[in-house]
């Protein structure tokens, strides 16, 4: 079909080739006489214009800035040794860097390097950077330098927004959502194979010591750094993965299986081979989002290794405690959560709802209490057989799923990072800017211009 188009177009360009011949010499000789403009696309031009001036008033990028310049980034700033009066090199504001983060993370931007290009050909990325050069190692490193950082400018983003009336944390909605991790199928080895690897990183890392000491003028010294510091990062990765897999073949051994057969990454130890959303099995990381049912605001992070969601209520309910110093009135997640001793954990601290799993006897009643149901779970099988229950249920798609799918649409999809502290890290952004962008619709006066907008670090 496409063969058939470019013959037809080729064609048509040879009629008009031929059409120009045959036009009248009068015509000819006056069109090739004519002194004229045409376009010359390759020359360069300089026009004389304000970064300020690139955007328009209430652009995306405006407010990513203005939550951000009222943030009070003092822990930041005691990180930066280059001080008035001193020596060293300027450090990058920064403000610039978390607005670069946030802005991407809206814009569906996770690469590093795609950030710092971004920086020198679009207007709103230019803007935030205010002719400050911003390069790739910068971005990256910021990303996943201060995971505690991030983490408590969660929290006080949301008090100020519990403070302010607009979060109640009457009813949250928990869920995972599975995410690539950065690591290949092929990269997860059974013991015998890593400790093959691990010898050949010590002999290579060994070697290229060796190597630059009997000649130092072989290379560069910044091409000499970079290998040795790749061969000490493969050998590190891989003695990661061989202090992980006491756990899986634990698992391996839980499950009735030859613990033999248990498999680390030696990319990214912490990944795990889960089931995701499509059916396939791929490396991944079990995201865990706790959200504001009225507000849609996320509450609680969390990134965990484990495929599965059960086991993950409790220590979310104590996050949410921790952060804020309460508890939700009522708890929704799905099916996955409700092991019984979660619920009997969450006995005396909230409501759980979540659907009975079908029993396997098909005459047995799927909400009768079972004989060894504690008094919580006899409670929770009761409570989900009432209309009100199923009504209040409902709330948990509306919340979780669309947040997920919000995540999803912003490119948490996979993650470009390794581990567990940096993955979580990225999370954190993606939680900052949802939350960003929940609190201009909840509260559209305040557009960081008042003191109601400020959302102190310390």
């Amino acid at each position: 079909m496409i063969g058939e188009m470019e013959k037809e177009t080729e064609k048509l360009f040879d009629e008009l080739a031929e059409g120009a011949k045959a036009e009248p010499k009068e015509r000819r000789a006056t069109r090739e006489s004519a002194r004229v403009l045409m376009p010359n696309r390759g020359q360069m031009e300089f026009r004389a214009s304000d970064l300020e001036s690139l955007l328009p008033e209430g652009h995306r990028a405006r407010l990513v800035w203005g939550y951000v310049e009222r943030l009070d980034l003092g822990e930041l700033y005691g990180q930066i040794k280059a001080l008035e009066g001193g020596v060293g090199r300027s450090r990058i504001a920064p403000e610039i860097l978390l607005s670069l983060w946030l802005y991407a993370t809206l814009e569906g931007v996770g690469s590093a390097r795609a950030v710092a290009r971004l920086c020198q050909e679009h207007d709103a990325y230019r803007w935030l950077c205010g002719g400050v050069q911003v390069n790739y190692h910068t971005l990256a490193e910021f990303r996943v330098g201060d995971g505690a950082m991030l983490d408590r400018l969660l929290t006080l983003s949301v008090a100020s927004l519990l403070e302010a009336g607009a979060v109640k944390l009457k009813r949250v909605a928990q869920d995972g959502v599975r995410v690539r991790a950065s690591a290949g199928a092929a990269s997860f080895r059974r013991r015998a194979r890593l400790e093959a690897y691990l010898e050949q990183a010590k002999e290579r890392v060994q070697g290229l010591k060796k190597e630059v000491a009997e000649d130092p003028s072989l290379r560069t010294r910044q091409e000499r750094a970079a290998r040795e510091r790749a061969g000490r990062e493969r050998q590190e990765r891989i003695e990661r993965a061989l202090q992980r897999l006491p756990e899986m073949e634990a698992i391996k051994r839980k499950q009735g299986k030859d613990a033999e057969q248990a498999r680390a990454s030696a990319t990214d130890s912490e990944a795990t081979v889960m089931k995701m959303a499509d059916g396939g099995y791929r490396p991944a990381y079990n995201a865990q989002l706790c959200t504001d049912t009225a507000s849609q605001v996320i509450v609680g992070v969390e990134v965990v290794s484990a495929g599965t969601d059960q086991g993950q209520l409790a220590p979310m309910m104590a996050q949410v405690q921790a952060r804020y110093g309460q508890v939700p009135g009522e708890y929704l997640v799905d099916g996955g959560y409700p092991a019984h001793a979660q619920i009997d954990a969450l006995a005396d601290k909230t409501v759980v709802y979540a659907p009975v799993p079908k029993p396997k006897e098909q005459e047995r009643e799927l909400h009768a209490p079972r004989p060894g149901d504690s008094e919580a779970v006899a409670a929770w099988r009761k409570r989900m057989a009432s209309d009100e229950a199923k009504a209040i249920y409902k709330d948990r798609a509306a919340t979780a799923e669309c947040v997920n799918a919000q995540a999803r649409e912003r490119g948490l999809t996979r993650f470009r990072v390794r581990g567990l502290a940096k993955v979580k890290s990225v999370l954190l952004l993606y939680a900052l800017a949802h939350n960003l962008m929940r609190t201009l619709a909840l509260m559209p006066d305040w557009a960081w211009l008042g003191t109601a907008g400020v959302m102190p670090m310390a």
